[in-house]
C-alpha cells in the first residue's frame, strides 16, 4: 500500500506576489505624496472652470504707487469705502474683486479686506495662473 502524499511542497518562493505588493505601495505613495506639503497653507481658493456664480460687480485694484481703482476709476483711499458700498448696494451677495499688484505693501491689501469684513462682502483674491 502507497500511504505518501501526491502532493509535493515545492521549496522555492514564488516573488510573483511580493512585487505586486510593492508596486501597489509604490503607486500608492506616488499618488498621495503631493497632496502632503509640510510648509503650504491650508486655503480655499476659487476653481478655475466653468461658470463662476459670483457676478463682479466691483472690482478694487492697487498699483505699486499706492493708487486706488475700482472698476478702472481712479479713487483715493478715503473714498474707497463709500464707492464701494455705492456699487454693491443693490447685491444680495456682495463680492469685492482684490488685484494687487505685485510689490504693493501688505498694509494696503489688509485695509480693503478689513473693509470687506467690515461690511460683509466676500473677498476674492485674484493672482495669476503660473
Amino acid at each position: 500500500m502507497n500511504l505518501r502524499g501526491r502532493n509535493k511542497v515545492s521549496a522555492t518562493f514564488s516573488m510573483s506576489s511580493m512585487t505586486d505588493i510593492v508596486f501597489l505601495l509604490l503607486v500608492f505613495f506616488l499618488l498621495t505624496s503631493p497632496a502632503i506639503t509640510p510648509n503650504a497653507l491650508d486655503l480655499l481658493l476659487p476653481q478655475a472652470k466653468g461658470k463662476s456664480t459670483n457676478q463682479q460687480k466691483a472690482s478694487v485694484s492697487i498699483t505699486k504707487d499706492g493708487a486706488f481703482y475700482v472698476n478702472k476709476e481712479r479713487i483715493t483711499k478715503r473714498q474707497l469705502a463709500s464707492v464701494l458700498g455705492a456699487a454693491l448696494q443693490s447685491e444680495s451677495k456682495p463680492t469685492v474683486i482684490l488685484r494687487a499688484e505685485q510689490g504693493v505693501p501688505i498694509e494696503e491689501v489688509v485695509y480693503v479686506m478689513d473693509l470687506a469684513n467690515r461690511k460683509s462682502y466676500q473677498v476674492v483674491l485674484a493672482v495669476n495662473p503660473d
